[in-house]
């Protein structure tokens, strides 16, 4: 699974990890984020994030 970067705030969302401080499981891929989701540094939508170019 892709690792997606935040553009305003570089935060890294890792499947592996999740988010789990707002209910999100590890494993959880980013497509299958609610679309509610947010950054948890910087509050933007998931719109503001790219694919990690490994």
């Amino acid at each position: 699974m892709k690792k997606y970067i935040c553009t305003v705030c570089d935060w890294e969302y890792d499947p592996a990890t999740g988010d789990p401080d707002n209910g999100i499981a590890p494993g959880t891929a980013f497509e299958d984020l609610p679309e509610d989701w947010v950054c948890p540094v910087c509050g933007v939508g998931k719109d503001d994030f790219q694919p990690v170019e490994e």
